[in-house]
């Protein structure tokens, strides 16, 4: 536990970024989890728009620093070729 009043203060901000990031990591998984349900289900138009606020969450995880950008850009051009395959083979 914390001593002084600095490393107190430290591990509220703590707790409460890590609950932000948290938050954020677990509502992008969700969509890019929906996303692919979507395109597996063969609804391309409920996916594209998945995948648009999939890569805007993405882009901003990565501002953040919840995720590193090279992984955001991972991921959004992997959903991007999922959908384009999915779209050519229907």
């Amino acid at each position: 536990m914390p001593n002084t009043k600095g490393a107190k203060k430290r591990l509220r901000q703590n707790i409460v970024r890590r609950d932000r990031n948290r938050a954020k990591k677990t509502r992008m998984r969700h969509v890019l989890r929906k996303f692919r349900e979507a395109v597996a289900a063969k609804e391309f138009d409920a996916a594209a728009e998945l995948s648009q606020q999939g890569c805007r969450l993405l882009d901003k995880a990565a501002a953040d620093g919840v995720i590193h950008r090279n992984q955001a850009a991972r991921l959004k051009s992997r959903m991007s070729h999922l959908l384009l395959t999915a779209k050519q083979a229907a």
